[in-house]
């Protein structure tokens, strides 16, 4: 199992970066693997909702069922893949801090099949990967595009 964290502060309410990070079809601006999201059940969206999210990488395709398992507006949402080559478990905190959000990203992955052999080099790239995109997140959202 490889575990992960990052942190970044944003100069938003955590109610706006709740909004943008729980939003699938918003992936695409901020993630740089995402390539396409899209809730799968009916809204209001809380415990229980599911959405399918296709991304890129390390080279490869990757299509995933993922459902909320903790959605507590504006400060806490956890979710995890119902299917998918790539088992993982993530939980967002946003904390109201100086006027903006400190928001913690924790997360496992089980590292199978193709990644499994290349588990240390996949672990980095996650890593990698989180902090470019929660800084994209960040720039967006304090530059209000997002």
């Amino acid at each position: 199992m490889f575990e992960f964290e990052n942190t970044v502060f944003i100069q938003r309410s955590p109610q706006d970066v709740f909004d943008v990070i729980t939003n699938p079809a918003k992936a695409v601006e901020w993630q740089s693997s995402s390539e396409a999201g899209e809730w799968t059940s009916d809204s209001p969206f809380g415990v229980g909702s599911t959405w399918k999210a296709k991304i890129k990488f390390m080279g490869r395709d990757i299509e995933s069922d993922m459902q909320i398992t903790d959605w507590e507006s504006p400060s806490l949402v956890s979710f995890k893949t119902l299917s998918g080559p790539i088992p993982m478990e993530a939980t967002n905190n946003l904390e109201p801090k100086d006027n903006g959000t400190l928001l913690t990203l924790n997360g496992k992955i089980e590292f199978g099949g193709f990644f499994k052999m290349a588990e240390g080099m996949a672990g980095k790239q996650v890593v990698k990967q989180v902090e470019n995109d929660n800084k994209t997140l960040k720039q967006l959202m304090e530059s209000n595009q997002l």
